[in-house]
């Protein structure tokens, strides 16, 4: 039956009874590629789940100074919800839209995120920096979509992104992306 081809069919009962209001066209779908996009250039083996040495090397990929791997373990420990010594897309989304906080974490972990990219150390993330770590996580993105990415989270207009926006970004990712999936 055609018609019934084209119909979205829900089977799971922990899914939202109500209608998903994404489409493909929304910005919300973006926001959770997006974050489905940053996990998986975590995830380097596409287990679904984010390990220590994973995160190692993504550490060491966008910066030299990595935290020990006793620090990266407790990192691991304080974002796993359940306690199995990795991070899952669910714990992934809950840290980013807890604003990079986790328990008494402050935002020092989120801080830390932004440091990643903030390689000159000035307090923004420029175009030409977002271009530079994406492109050593290895995904393809040119300069004119770094910058886009910078215009739509620039509230203040300075053509780069300071701490306040991207906590604002990742926050607003996060739950975009919980609201897609509940």
């Amino acid at each position: 039956m055609e018609t019934n081809e084209r119909a979205p069919v829900e089977t799971d009962p922990n899914t939202n009874p109500n209608p998903n209001p994404i489409t493909a066209a929304s910005p919300l779908l973006e926001d959770v590629d997006e974050l489905n996009k940053v996990f998986n250039g975590f995830d380097t083996n596409s287990d679904g789940k984010i390990s220590v040495n994973e995160l190692e090397t993504v550490l060491r990929t966008l910066r030299s100074d990595v935290p020990q791997a006793e620090e990266l373990r407790r990192v691991i420990e304080d974002l796993s919800a359940d306690r199995d010594g990795f991070i899952n897309l669910s714990e992934f989304s809950a840290f980013c839209r807890s604003g990079g906080t986790s328990e008494g974490g402050g935002d020092s972990e989120l801080r830390d995120a932004f440091d990643l990219y903030d390689k000159d150390k000035n307090g923004l993330i420029s175009t030409e920096e977002l271009h530079l770590a994406l492109e050593r996580l290895g995904m393809k993105c040119s300069v004119e979509e770094c910058q886009e990415m910078i215009n739509s989270v620039d509230s203040d207009g300075d053509g780069s992104v300071d701490f306040d926006e991207f906590k604002q970004m990742m926050t607003a990712k996060s739950r975009a992306f919980n609201d897609s999936v509940n």
